[in-house]
């Protein structure tokens, strides 16, 4: 395993470690051949990432924007650092989140073409400064055809974070700002990264929420698991917004006047 000024470079030849030097699910157990970068290695290459990031993009409010469904787990813990960056600094910058798919195959063919599945209308990064957040870059084709869409959008910056880069003789030269792990051509799994996910065929539904809220206005519906039941009071941060503000506020807080003058639409 060697580093580089950009990310660390994992060779060819790397073996990785013995599954029983880990904890691996059971039902997995007999799936997979070896451990390639251990959890601990991947959450402190992200702290890292998100000191670098901050470092660069960390003069103005960032529009981080997750490509699912891969990358959701990096995202999350990516921008966890942020985060605590943020609240241990004398600088501080607001966060806000937006969550897109990406589709470039009908059936098994690639159409040469992406379609953006979710989010919020594009429109509004103009003038933002705008973080995609990947799970891993294969070719690097479809990444060069988002930023080509998001140009026509004029965001005042737009940088690219991806846990992994593949090498592979497929790439078509493109590289990420900011590179957790370059790998060889070699298919992957595990930390949100899937192979053949299974199709929804659910045999039970339950509902988990963390909040209920107790308002005159409910129809009566009540989630299978509750974490908290509230007062019928507007409440922001661990992920709920107000117009897109305070999801990366850790705490569950009550929102003030000023503040929804502040945020208002």
């Amino acid at each position: 395993m060697a580093t580089s000024s950009q990310c660390v470079v994992i060779s060819d030849e790397e073996q990785g470690y013995d599954l029983d030097l880990f904890c691996i699910p059971k039902h997995y157990a007999a799936d997979l051949e070896r451990v390639y970068i251990p959890h601990g290695l991947i959450l402190d290459r992200t702290e890292r990432l998100a000191r670098e990031i901050m470092k660069e993009m960390g003069g103005h409010h960032i529009v981080a924007l997750c490509v699912l469904k891969g990358g959701y787990k990096f995202f999350a813990d990516l921008l966890d650092y942020i985060k605590a960056l943020n609240r241990n600094s004398d600088r501080s910058i607001p966060m806000t989140v937006d969550f897109i798919r990406l589709k470039s195959y009908c059936n098994d063919q690639s159409t040469g073409e992406i379609k953006v599945i979710g989010g919020d209308d594009l429109s509004t990064l103009t003038g933002k400064n705008v973080l995609i957040v990947e799970d891993i870059i294969d070719t690097g084709k479809t990444m060069k055809t988002l930023l080509q869409l998001l140009k026509q959008y004029n965001p005042k910056m737009v940088k690219v974070a991806s846990l992994l880069v593949k090498r592979t003789p497929r790439s078509v030269g493109y590289r990420p700002d900011f590179v957790g792990f370059e790998v060889p051509d070699k298919f992957v799994v595990g930390y949100a990264l899937d192979y053949n996910e299974e199709q929804y065929n659910p045999k039970m539904v339950k509902v988990a929420s963390l909040l209920v809220k107790r308002t005159p206005r409910s129809v009566g519906y009540r989630p299978d698991f509750v974490g908290f039941e509230v007062p019928d009071k507007f409440v922001v941060g661990y992920a709920l917004d107000y117009n897109e503000y305070f999801r990366d506020l850790n705490h569950i807080c009550v929102i003030s006047e000023t503040g929804k003058e502040k945020y208002k639409a």
